[in-house]
């Protein structure tokens, strides 16, 4: 794939999939206001308030590196019908196996920390089991099929969910 058309096709996917799920989901739970305080004491409210204010910035930065990383590097799109002509295991892909979906999760669980609202925590709890499940059964058979022993190498060395404290340099 050229690069100009990853790009055009990762931006829309970037708008599609976490922009929907990351932002729009959570807008339509919470309508982006604060709720009454859940959080309390103040303290406490304040300190939620400013990890979650951190997720969203970390989440919404690993997601950008990401799918930046697969149209300059895999020359494709994180979207499954427009694969990568190569597997990515650079950047953050070096630290965990699956940056972008840790990214979403950040900036929908972020969201329900900022605002204090219990329903994006749920919605966010939601979000990481069907993330969870839909690696197992789909992304990662089929990650196997395509790229075979390097990725077999890759998953020995790099973890699904939990990041490696020193890059892999695989």
């Amino acid at each position: 794939m050229r690069r100009t058309s990853a790009a055009f096709f990762s931006t829309a996917f970037f708008f599609l999939a976490p922009g929907f799920v990351a932002g729009l989901v959570p807008f339509w739970i919470n309508g982006w206001r604060w709720s009454a305080p859940v959080w309390e004491p103040q303290p406490v409210r304040r300190w939620a308030q400013a990890i979650g204010a951190a997720m969203i910035a970390l989440g919404l930065i690993a997601l950008v590196e990401c799918f930046a990383r697969f149209v300059h590097k895999g020359h494709g799109t994180p979207a499954p019908p427009m694969p990568t002509d190569t597997l990515v295991v650079s950047g953050l892909y070096r630290y965990v196996r699956n940056p972008m979906y840790l990214g979403v999760f950040a900036m929908s669980a972020g969201q329900g920390l900022l605002f204090g609202n219990a329903g994006t925590l749920v919605y966010a709890a939601c979000v990481w089991v069907v993330f969870t499940v839909f690696v197992q059964v789909y992304e990662e058979p089929t990650l196997r099929r395509t790229y075979g022993t390097e990725y077999f190498l890759y998953c020995t060395h790099v973890r699904r969910w939990w990041p490696r404290l020193r890059p892999w340099l695989g």
